[in-house]
């Protein structure tokens, strides 16, 4: 039977110098491999160290061959694969502008409410809201919203962190 290939979320702590970004996705590109979300900054300004998460598919053997690969890099300090259930807290944040039709607006307070999304403006009958929670319930809450109206996406790619 052969290995299905499963979306992994893979930690890697970098230095915090030019190239370094560079240099973790060319390993990426230059092996054919998929970045679906991608997320940089700083965790250790002492340090110099950045984190980078990087969600990507594959094989088991895959995504072994990548955090090998990862390793190897000059740059590179730590390689987490977070892909193991309970012990990760995953999240994303997302904001989303919405021109609901006339009759719709009820429907809108009903679908914000549902999901715990917050209001950051309402403009020229235009509503923007700040939603953060998983990959997932932001997809769904974003065909909710398409229902109702016009809307405009725009989301910082998956977060993570191990719980212990």
């Amino acid at each position: 039977m052969a290995d299905q290939k499963k979306k992994h979320t893979i930690s890697v702590l970098v230095n915090d110098e030019p190239g370094a970004l560079a240099r973790v996705i060319g390993l990426f590109s230059g092996r054919g491999y998929n970045i679906d979300s991608l997320t940089v900054a700083p965790v250790n300004l002492t340090k110099r160290y950045s984190r980078i998460i990087i969600v990507t598919s594959g094989t088991k053997m895959i995504i072994n061959q990548i955090i090998h690969s990862l390793e190897r890099l000059i740059q590179v300090k730590k390689v987490i694969d977070l892909t193991s259930g309970d012990s990760t807290s995953e999240r994303e944040l997302a904001l989303i502008k919405v021109i609901p039709k006339k009759n719709k607006i009820n429907l809108l307070k009903k679908i914000i409410k549902k999901y715990k999304a917050r209001l950051i403006f309402n403009h020229s009958k235009k509503y923007a809201f700040e939603i953060t929670n998983s990959p997932d319930m932001i997809n769904s809450f974003i065909v909710e919203l398409n229902k109702i109206g016009t809307i405009d996406v725009s989301r910082t790619g998956l977060i993570a962190i191990l719980k212990n």
